[in-house]
């Protein structure tokens, strides 16, 4: 009798119970690949919706901007134009408008942008190189200074610039735009310069060279992608500032076009939308420019994986 049982067994375990082929077959329709499938296409169709809301509401205030400059009777409205004119360019092509506030800003932002790139590049480079117990309590204190609000230094700014005598100058306004740049540009411009190897200034320190020397002639050349990053990001942030040069200069006639730009609007809340977006055109074709000149850099790694083998 336990033979017949046992042989039994074996025999329904060979053709398998109808109880056992059944759970296997809704365990295989639970985990249909049908419907994963589905949620996929579903998110994937939401975030295409929600990526073209999201460019569309970045594409109209340009849209607006190209279209008024060209459009004699531009209003508030997106609109395709009747006509095509260069009279709102020429109307702002004046130098009480345009050429005097423009390269005012290129003087301020420029001479900015330069100060805040040579101050992070020296203030980076012993952080990134030498370790010291007191490295991340001055990099703590200088992402705190990237948190203050603009409007609460003004006022203490505005007083000291008085005392020494850098109000309503140029000079003043510059070095105001490069202390508020720095602390993120000295982050920025740490982590570049981390990615460096340390092994080629080694190199040229054996041959005899300074720290300064490895500093202009191997880290700064090698790092070339984080010097664009930080000089359009620095220049970016001074061109759009408003509120700091209409605090610290006061003559009309070293106004930047941040500034100038408050002109169009008048105090009746009469505007010339195509005149200011003329202007905005105008006032745009720097910062592209930069980017154009410098997205090469941009786009280029350190590719340095091989520079110190062999």
């Amino acid at each position: 009798m336990p033979r017949q049982h046992a042989s039994r067994q074996h025999a329904s375990r060979r053709r398998g119970s109808p109880g056992h082929a059944s759970h296997g077959h809704t365990t295989r329709r639970r985990v249909s690949p049908r419907r994963p499938s589905r949620r996929r296409a579903t998110r994937r169709i939401a975030a295409d919706l929600a990526l073209l809301a999201l460019a569309a509401a970045f594409a109209l205030p340009l849209a607006w901007v190209l279209l008024s400059a060209v459009d004699p009777g531009a209003g508030l409205r997106v609109r395709i134009p009747d006509g095509l004119t260069l009279d709102n360019f020429r109307a702002v092509l004046t130098p009480d408008i345009t050429y005097t506030p423009l390269l005012n800003s290129l003087l301020l932002c420029g001479g900015g942008t330069a100060l805040t790139v040579g101050c992070a590049a020296l203030a980076a480079y012993p952080l990134s190189r030498f370790s010291s117990r007191l490295n991340r309590p001055f990099l703590l204190t200088v992402l705190f200074a990237t948190s203050l609000p603009i409007t609460a230094i003004m006022v203490p700014v505005y007083a000291l610039f008085v005392r020494v005598n850098l109000i309503d100058t140029l000079q003043g306004t510059v070095f105001f735009f490069a202390a508020s740049q720095l602390p993120f540009a000295i982050w920025l411009m740490k982590n570049f310069m981390d990615g460096v190897p340390r092994e080629l200034e080694e190199a040229a320190w054996t041959d005899g060279a300074s720290a300064a020397q490895s500093l202009i002639r191997i880290v700064l050349p090698l790092m070339g992608p984080g010097l664009a990053v930080v000089t359009v990001f620095s220049f970016v942030m001074m061109w759009g500032n408003f509120f700091v040069p209409f605090m610290l200069l006061l003559s009309p006639d070293r106004m930047p076009a941040s500034v100038s730009v408050n002109d169009f609007f008048g105090n009746r809340g009469m505007v010339a939308y195509g005149q200011l977006a003329a202007f905005s055109v105008l006032y745009s074709t720097p910062v592209i420019l930069l980017y154009v000149l410098v997205a090469r850099r941009l786009g280029g790694g350190f590719a340095l994986g091989g520079a110190v083998k062999g």
